[in-house]
């Protein structure tokens, strides 16, 4: 089936060998060098078209009003495809005597003329995309036609003369209306490939079962729900596609088809498979995805040379012993079941090389897991693992190894700690809470939080559970900073005060926070604690109690309704057949391909079913006097940690020698330590150097300290004192100028002149992010003691976004010049300097031809707080010239202008939206695309840490644009990465039904993709400060 799963076939097929006669036509008839575009039907189609027609004498034209040149009868293959044709040009008749093959794919035409028929000599014929409600009688008279593509066109019936078609061999009629096949269709004796997957079918055509010499069959995406028992009759099929049926059930004499190798029946109701499967001997790959199985079919064991084993999606709880009879099997897909644990034999699946487990209850991996170092596909994030811990697992299959190989040597060791969160809005009694949970002595009064800061509380000395308690700042200047100690694996406390919650500010005191943990953390666990209840009387404390559970159930409410209206149209989309998304500019999600909708789906339902664990009802608390509530909630909070299904990271088992190691880096006292002091240490917890990596890893990983094996310049150094890392970065977020300027002016010897420079360093700063080397040396004076302590940390800063150089100098910079780094978080000016190419003109005010091109992200519930000043230091690498507001970055990718735009919303019923914008006449458009991908690819990487936010993206019409549209029309993001449409050179706007937008507007040359290089230091760092 054509564009679907069959990625094994090449699109295109080359022209052929040095006897090729290859034109290509313009409208007037002259020639140039040009090749052959054919349709994949079967896996091997580009190679027997290529063996078909290597030496034939091929001719392409094109053009808007077409006509055929008078002496092409020598021309054996002809290329018509791609040209919008209503009706076929004059010349193609029988006078065409040597054509062996006839392209007339992505066309528009709606009847086939019976001229066509009377080519004496045709052997493939093309009629795919195209808008054909009918074929004529004549066509049976091709009696020399070996391959016939219909797919993609409005066919309800097929004519009973193509039963005439006695060299038939392939017949593609996928994605038409067709009700039943014509029982002539079983006099095609030498058909072996039949593709009819994608139509109306209500029933399995017996026709098909005459068809003996058949091999491939696809009959998936019809309305079949049984199977016929005489099935066995197509002896000689090897590859049958059965998927998105209705079938419930096989029957048992399905096992007859001995020459069966391939098999599809994902997408059905099947509950089990026929006890005799394991008769089908010559089975390579089966999918049974998406069913009802809830036991290992047993009959599968049986089927030794396996390969490839599809059971995901399914209700699995146990998966066989006998597993490791499978010795050929290279993938093996086990995800989305309630699979428990692993049979310890599947570490004898050697050849394997894909294994997915993600979305299972998996614990424990067997021991020697690591053995199976040929997996290179590896999932197995959503299940609750201990041993090894989901640190090391995420790291794949040479650190389980190392992990495994560590544990055998060294004793297991469980340490319970968990990471305790406290957040909420500035005042809301976030200190005093923390400081009596770690047991400050009743009365003691509690200072406002700056910043950042990290105690211990031993909950339960007993067991040696311990929190490690992270007290946000509720502070606004923090808001760059605090996302990354928001992390999966932690327990939330929301607090409140009760004295300054009211009803109308739900969404400052409690929805924004729910929304931001939502989006970073999906599927998290979060205890609502309202504090200061002695400073307000019983009913007020019941009343707003009561408010805040009732808004945060609306709120929820609210967002899974969007979420729902979301998938529903997806679904109606994907309802739709390709075609009309494709040609109707009106319809939703327009040209997307299936493909890029099934994946919105999947994350649409991966944000519905992870929605954030809320407990119920609001704590009440006060830290004053007899501390009302504090000893019940921390009941609650012990009570939640111990659920092993809510926290089994709680319960990691570790080697003895990592935990000492931790243990060893936890008493630190300078800044960090060289690769080969961290060695020295690791020699005291008895693991040797060869051994020392993977402990540091896995340390880093779960956020013990940072250890950058993959960067050159910190890959020699072991950050271990977390604690002085966020003193720093407290130093440069507190916005406070007298603050900063006693931290300047701690220096008794600074005179009155030195003294004014440094207030208009601090004012510089504060009001445009700038600060240079030197000063940022003095503000850093009490946690740095050397001057390459100062560049490692700034080198740490630039990784997490937080500023960049505007100088760095390649070489020792000349005594006097200054090295000075931007923090773009502090920026007040909200709109750069405008530049006269924004607005398409140049300097004497005269409109330039030229075409913007703009993509727009929209945020509909929260646009990430820090987002838009770290993506604009990630973004600094790859941009000149670049000139910074708070909204707004006007710069240049090479001599390419690009604008990069924040729009905060004005009300809650429209989206924050954020937009990269670049213009180049339509010609050079290409140079635009250019330069705005790049810097997409930054903020995709940059997104990736919000697994659980939902944001859209769109290009904007630049038709709209250009007339000053206030609400341009909306392109589907999806388009992106989607190559451009063949033979389509222009798409309507629906705002403006006459006016045309060039594709090249829309879509770029070669589909976009997340840099495979995606930078996961941020997201390690950020796990490292938690």
């Amino acid at each position: 089936m054509e564009g679907r799963r069959r990625e094994g076939a090449a699109e295109d097929v080359g022209a052929g060998g040095r006897q090729a006669e290859s034109l290509r036509m313009s409208e007037s008839g002259s020639g140039g060098g040009g090749g052959l575009k054919t349709v994949r039907v079967w896996r091997e189609a580009a190679r027997r078209c290529r063996k078909l027609r290597g030496n034939w004498r091929q001719l392409s034209a094109s053009g808007p009003r077409l006509s055929l040149p008078s002496d092409i009868g020598h021309v054996q293959v002809l290329n018509l495809a791609n040209n919008s044709l209503l009706e076929l040009p004059d010349g193609l008749d029988s006078s065409l005597s040597e054509l062996r093959a006839l392209i007339l794919r992505r066309n528009r035409l709606r009847r086939l003329p019976s001229r066509l028929c009377g080519l004496p000599l045709l052997d493939e014929l093309d009629l795919a995309h195209n808008c054909l409600a009918a074929l004529p009688a004549e066509l049976g008279a091709l009696g020399r036609l070996r391959r016939l593509c219909l797919s993609h066109n409005k066919l309800q019936q097929l004519p009973p003369e193509i039963g005439g078609l006695s060299a038939l061999e392939e017949l593609d009629v996928s994605f038409n209306e067709l009700r039943q096949l014509p029982a002539s269709l079983g006099l095609l004796a030498r058909l072996r490939a039949l593709d009819v997957d994608h139509n109306r079918l209500s029933h399995f055509p017996p026709q098909i079962l005459q068809l003996a010499e058949l091999e491939e069959l696809d009959l998936s995406g019809n309305q079949i729900r049984a199977l016929p028992r005489d099935i066995p009759r197509l002896r000689s099929v090897k590859i049958l596609w059965l998927s998105s049926l209705r079938l419930s059930a096989l029957p048992d004499t399905f096992c007859g088809l001995a020459a069966l190798e391939s098999l599809m029946l994902d997408n059905n109701g099947l509950r089990a498979v026929p006890e005799r499967f394991g008769e089908l001997r010559r089975l390579k790959m089966i999918n049974l995805s998406s069913n009802r199985l809830e036991e290992f079919p047993g009959a599968l064991l049986q089927l030794t040379g396996l390969e490839e084993l599809y059971l995901s999606r399914n209700e699995l709880s146990v998966i066989p012993a006998g597993i490791a009879a499978f010795s050929n099997l290279a993938a093996l897909w086990l995800d989305n079941n309630k699979v428990r644990f692993l049979p310890d034999s599947i570490v004898e699946l050697s050849n394997l090389e894909e294994l997915v487990l993600q979305g299972n209850q998996i614990a424990i991996l067997p021991d020697s897991f690591g053995n199976l170092s040929k997996v290179s596909l590896w999932k197995i994030k959503d299940n609750p693992l201990i041993q090894p811990p989901y640190e090391v697992c995420m790291k794949g299959i040479p650190y389980i190894a190392a992990y495994q190989k560590e544990l055998a040597l060294s004793q297991p060791a469980v340490k319970p700690r968990l990471k305790l969160v406290l957040m909420g809005s500035k005042g809301a009694g976030k200190t005093s809470l923390r400081q009596c949970l770690v047991g400050n002595a009743p009365g003691a009064p509690a200072t406002h939080a700056k910043g950042i800061e990290v105690t211990q509380w031993v909950a339960d000395a007993e067991k040696n559970l311990t929190f490690i308690v992270y007290d946000l700042a509720g502070d606004q200047n923090y808001d760059l900073i605090q996302p990354f100690f928001l992390s999966p694996g932690a327990l939330y406390v929301l607090v409140v005060s009760l004295r300054a919650y009211a009803p109308d500010r739900f969404y400052e005191l409690v929805g924004y926070f729910l929304h931001l943990l939502g989006a970073r953390v999906p599927h998290g666990v979060v205890c609502v604690v309202g504090a200061h209840v002695d400073q307000c009387n019983e009913k007020e404390v019941e009343e707003k109690c009561l408010d805040i559970h009732h808004q945060i159930a609306l709120q929820e409410k609210r967002d899974v309704e969007f979420m729902q209206a979301v998938a529903e149209k997806v679904d109606g989309a994907l309802g739709q057949e390709f075609d009309l998304r494709a040609t109707s500019p009106h319809a939703p999600f327009y040209g997307v391909s299936d493909k890029n909708l099934r994946r919105k789906k999947a994350q649409v339902q991966y944000l519905l079913n992870n929605r954030l664990q809320i407990l119920s009802p609001v704590i009440t608390v006060s830290c004053q006097g007899d501390h009302v509530g504090i000893t019940r909630l921390k009941e609650k909070l012990l009570s939640v940690a111990e659920h092993r299904e809510i926290f089994p990271n709680l319960h990691r088992v570790l080697p003895k020698s990592w935990q000492r190691l931790e243990e060893l880096h936890y008493k630190p006292q300078e800044l960090w330590l060289s690769w080969w002091d961290s060695a020295r240490l690791g020699l005291q917890a008895g693991l040797t150097e060869d051994r020392l990596q993977s402990a540091l890893s896995y340390l880093h990983e779960s956020g013990k300290l940072l250890y950058f094996e993959d960067s050159l310049t910190l890959k020699e150094c072991v950050f271990h004192n977390l604690t002085k890392l966020i003193d720093i970065l407290n130093v440069f977020f507190q916005r406070d100028a007298s603050v900063l300027l006693q931290k300047l002016l701690a220096d008794a010897n600074i005179d009155e002149l030195r003294a004014t420079q440094l207030h208009h360093y601090v004012e510089g700063f504060l009001l445009h992010g700038l600060l240079p080397l030197h000063i940022i040396r003095l503000l850093l004076k009490p946690h740095i003691k050397t001057q390459q302590d100062l560049h490692l940390i700034l080198e740490l800063l630039e990784k997490m976004g937080l500023c960049y150089c505007l100088n760095k100098p390649k070489i020792t910079p000349i005594n006097g010049v200054p090295i000075w780094f931007k923090f773009p978080c502090y920026v007040k000016n909200e709109v750069p300097h405008a530049e006269a190419w924004i607005n398409g003109s140049n300097l004497s005010g005269q409109q330039l031809a030229i075409e913007q091109l703009q993509v727009e992200y929209s945020f509909p519930f929260l646009f990430p707080p820090g987002l838009f000043p770290r993506y604009s230091v990630q973004i600094n690498s790859h941009v000149v010239h670049r000139s910074d507001g708070k909204y707004q970055i006007f710069a240049y990718r090479g001599k390419v202008p690009v604008v990069i735009s924040y729009r905060p919303t004005q009300s809650s019923l429209q989206a924050d939206t954020l937009s990269i914008a670049s213009h180049a006449s339509l010609p050079n458009i290409w140079t635009a695309w250019q330069a705005i991908i790049p810097l997409m690819e930054e903020l995709n990487v940059l997104l990736q840490e919000w697994p659980g936010l939902y944001f859209t993206v769109h290009v904007l019409c630049s038709k709209c644009l250009k007339r000053g549209s206030s609400n341009p029309h909306t392109f589907p993001g999806e388009l992106l990465t989607q190559s451009r449409p063949e033979g389509v050179t222009e798409i309507i706007c629906p705002k403006n039904g006459s006016e045309r937008v060039d594709v090249a507007l829309v879509y770029p040359p070669t589909p976009t993709v997340i840099s495979p290089c995606c930078n996961k230091v941020l997201e390690r760092i950020r796990l490292t400060l938690i």
